[in-house]
């Protein structure tokens, strides 16, 4: 599974798709969370601010990240 790295304790859900490269930009990101089409921890989220944690993890279009620390 793809891993994401954070040095904050938190990083947005919208910000998180962009850094893991399964969308090209926040308006993307936006469109496909307030769709339902994203997945935090098995749970559809609807959220782009949802602030995701370390060991989160992220599902969307059959591809999914975790979230790690550096």
């Amino acid at each position: 599974m793809k891993e994401v790295f954070i040095r904050d304790d938190f990083i947005k859900l919208g910000q998180a798709l962009k850094l893991s490269g399964l969308v090209d930009s926040g308006i993307d990101a936006k469109n496909i969370i307030q769709n339902g089409y994203v997945k935090v921890n098995g749970e559809v989220e609807t959220r782009r601010g949802k602030k995701l944690v370390v060991d989160d993890e992220v599902c969307f279009n059959k591809n999914s990240f975790v979230i790690k620390k550096v």
